[in-house]
């Protein structure tokens, strides 16, 4: 296993991201996994090791590079529940600069990266996202359906909103494989909100499955923070595992 810090050119400046590859040459698939609001750190490398020693090669980029490299922010109050509100005070600005415009050049970026790393195989790449990247993940399928073979998203919030941009109005564009895996206790993707997505889902005809996470709260497949919940972890990782090994016939 390799696993390294890399830079990756994009159109506004150098995103600092983390790649991780198994041994041997290849050819192996390419996963982008974006990350949660907290940024690249520990648990987002151990995560893509994870993935990587499954035979990928994986490209996790920092999301806020327009902000600087990783870290961003203090991370030492994150097992505190009671400090996560001063904590998402300093990040809700960078979340709210991803725009849908924003991701699409970026994910164009992080694909040309990829398939530029020596015994990447050919052809599209899928993606994996966590919390907002979850969101995010979702955003770049629909922008890049030609590249993107398929999308995870784990206890990904606010992917139906009021706004005119809301990520589901965009499902339609998607021609890959989706899996959405919520957390049943998240204000931020209500029972309400999964119903308006699912129902989006089934009107463009997109292959898709949708499950409710019993138990876990947003953000559970995060062993950083309090929301970790390890049973819903392990079932992410068997989900995740069983729509990239089908995507790529492996």
């Amino acid at each position: 296993m390799q696993t390294t810090t890399v830079d990756v050119p994009t159109g506004d400046g150098v995103a600092d991201a983390l790649l991780a590859r198994p041994d041997g040459d290849g050819p192996f698939p390419a996963v982008l996994v974006f990350m949660d609001a907290f940024g690249l750190r520990p648990r987002m490398a151990e995560m893509a090791e994870t993935i990587a020693a499954r035979g990928y090669v994986v490209l996790v980029p920092n999301l806020f590079h327009r902000f600087g490299r990783a870290p961003l922010v203090d991370l030492s109050g994150l097992h505190d529940e009671n400090r996560r509100g001063a904590l998402f005070e300093k990040i809700s600005p960078m979340i709210g600069a991803l725009t849908p415009d924003v991701i699409a050049r970026d994910t164009a970026a992080y694909l040309d990266f990829l398939a530029a790393q020596p015994g990447v195989a050919p052809g599209p790449a899928a993606v994996a996202g966590y919390c907002m990247g979850g969101t995010n993940a979702l955003r770049a399928i629909e922008a890049h359906p030609d590249r993107i073979a398929a999308a995870a998203a784990f206890h990904a919030g606010r992917v139906v909103s009021d706004a005119p941009d809301s990520p589901h109005l965009g499902v339609g564009a998607v021609t890959g494989e989706l899996y959405f895996g919520h957390a049943d206790q998240d204000p931020s993707m209500t029972a309400e909100q999964i119903a308006t997505l699912e129902k989006a889902l089934d009107a463009a005809g997109v292959t898709y499955r949708s499950e409710v996470y019993a138990g876990a709260r947003h953000g559970y497949t995060q062993s950083d923070t309090p929301m970790y919940d390890e049973a819903a972890t392990e079932r992410h990782w068997a989900a995740l595992f069983d729509l990239l090994d089908r995507t790529f016939q492996r």
